[in-house]
């Protein structure tokens, strides 16, 4: 079954212009086509639609997802009372009794938050083979760190902003920035994001909180209730 993704505005990253009511036409784990909804439509009439409200995008990189989920403990949430719902890092992480089940569990579930941020790849390969493992099995690309971005940031583990471990991964860049670069195009893996903004001004400016719906290899992976 094909499947059309519709939004108010499709960015296509590769400069060029945003498609107004623009749709990206998935069948199984590829692309069929990118283009105006109507055209889109009007041409596979028998596809199910998916609207979405605002901005559909190629997804986002997080250049410290790696660091994010190697050097940070994503609690679950039945142990919200003691430890909180905020990953942790530096003493709070020192003081856990870290095994590579309870590094992949946190993975996992570090994962699926960076999922519910539009993220789609990391910038660099997972070390620990329990985090390596939760990034392959939920499809995240692995990408080469962008050029200028360094090591480590300001913060634990080069994971944060301000000393707090940032799951947004626009945190200090502009989506210019932090969107992965090639669009898919006809024939690629169908891998995308929507976020419910106007436009690329307002995502830079109200985050990647604002995601409501992330597609792997045209599996819907996330989706905002």
């Amino acid at each position: 079954m094909t499947t059309l993704h519709a939004a108010d505005l499709l960015i296509t990253g590769d400069g060029r212009p945003p498609v107004p009511q623009g749709a990206v036409l998935v069948d199984g784990r590829t692309v069929a086509a990118v283009g105006p909804y109507g055209e889109l439509a009007a041409a596979h009439p028998t596809a199910r639609v998916r609207r979405w409200p605002g901005l559909l995008t190629p997804g986002l990189l997080h250049p410290y997802g790696p660091e994010l989920l190697e050097h940070a403990y994503h609690p679950d949430p039945r142990e919200a009372d003691e430890l909180g719902t905020d990953p942790l890092v530096g003493e709070a992480l020192a003081a856990l009794p870290m095994t590579d089940a309870r590094w992949g569990a946190s993975a996992r579930r570090g994962v699926q938050r960076m999922l519910a941020h539009g993220t789609v790849a990391v910038g660099g390969e997972p070390r620990r083979p329990a985090v390596a493992d939760a990034v392959r099995r939920a499809g995240l690309r692995v990408e080469p760190r962008p050029t200028g971005v360094p090591a480590g940031a300001a913060g634990e583990g080069g994971v944060s902003w301000d000393g707090v471990p940032c799951l947004d991964p626009l945190g200090g860049r502009s989506p210019a920035e932090a969107l992965v670069t090639l669009f898919p195009n006809r024939g690629s893996v169908a891998t995308f994001a929507v976020f419910d903004v106007p436009d690329e001004a307002a995502l830079g400016e109200r985050g990647a909180v604002t995601c409501v719906a992330t597609v792997l290899a045209g599996r819907l992976v996330y989706r905002r209730r």
